[in-house]
């Protein structure tokens, strides 16, 4: 599978470590997120570890025409993109009529309107050579609503329904769309969130590179859903969909409030 892969929010966490386990597959990477010094480390590590080549494209994929700019600069940089891993996104804790409007909806433009635009292009050319894969990452939170981080949760929600439709409709023509769901990673995705006194900080969570691996590989394999955690992946599946929808809220607010 170590062809290219275009990587979005590929600077830190697990989108950096995505990047490393593929270019330790051998293969070349695009490396796309809004800083570029961070990128442009990343990329010599890549280059200087395995030897591999490594596209440096910073773009602001939450920006209005943002999917637009990274699409040109592929296209321009000539780079068949194999492998899509639609990584970046990120939430923020507190009550929806709280925080700020513009906040709010940037979230909807990076963690749905940006995929969703990648998705498009990049799908559509994997489906013309019948072959590719596409993973997004999406969360545990896209399979319940989320008090307190109500539209975080809602676009994962997003993603999570997009990426089992998409994978339907273009499997048969060579291209699987793999939905990673893992729970709490342990990243700067708290301090982009202010997740931080909260209980479901407060528990730790698993660390970048396993969530990488366990994402990448069940896109090797073609796998339509992968939760990293078995626990998890019970509770989501058997136990929250048989509770009372008022109980839901309640659990889910409290593992969210400060």
């Amino acid at each position: 599978m170590a062809k290219t892969a275009l990587i979005t929010g590929a600077s830190s966490g697990i989108g950096a470590e995505f990047a490393r386990y593929h270019a330790q597959k051998g293969g070349d990477v695009v490396l796309t997120a809004r800083s570029a010094d961070r990128l442009q480390s990343l990329a010599d590590e890549l280059t200087a570890e395995y030897g591999i080549k490594a596209h440096v494209l910073p773009a602001d994929l939450g920006a209005q025409d943002g999917a637009d700019i990274l699409i040109a600069q592929v296209i321009k940089a000539g780079v068949q993109v194999d492998i899509l891993i639609n990584n970046a996104g990120f939430g923020g804790q507190g009550r929806h009529i709280d925080r700020d409007l513009a906040e709010e909806l940037g979230m909807v433009d990076l963690n749905v309107k940006a995929l969703v635009a990648l998705s498009h292009y990049f799908g559509r050319e994997m489906a013309k050579r019948a072959q590719g894969c596409i993973l997004n990452v999406g969360s545990s939170a896209g399979f319940m609503p989320g008090p307190m981080q109500a539209t975080y949760f809602a676009t994962k929600a997003f993603v999570k329904s997009f990426s089992q439709a998409l994978d339907h409709e273009l499997r048969p023509q060579g291209v699987t769309v793999t939905l990673l769901a893992p729970g709490y990673v342990n990243t700067a995705f708290a301090d982009r969130a202010d997740l931080h006194g909260t209980k479901l900080v407060a528990g730790g969570g698993k660390t970048p590179r396993s969530v990488a691996k366990y994402g990448y590989d069940a896109m090797s394999r073609g796998e339509l859903v992968a939760v990293n955690e078995k626990q998890l992946g019970f509770m989501i599946d058997w136990i929250i969909p048989l509770l009372p929808r008022r109980a839901v809220l309640k659990m889910i607010e409290r593992m969210q409030s400060k």
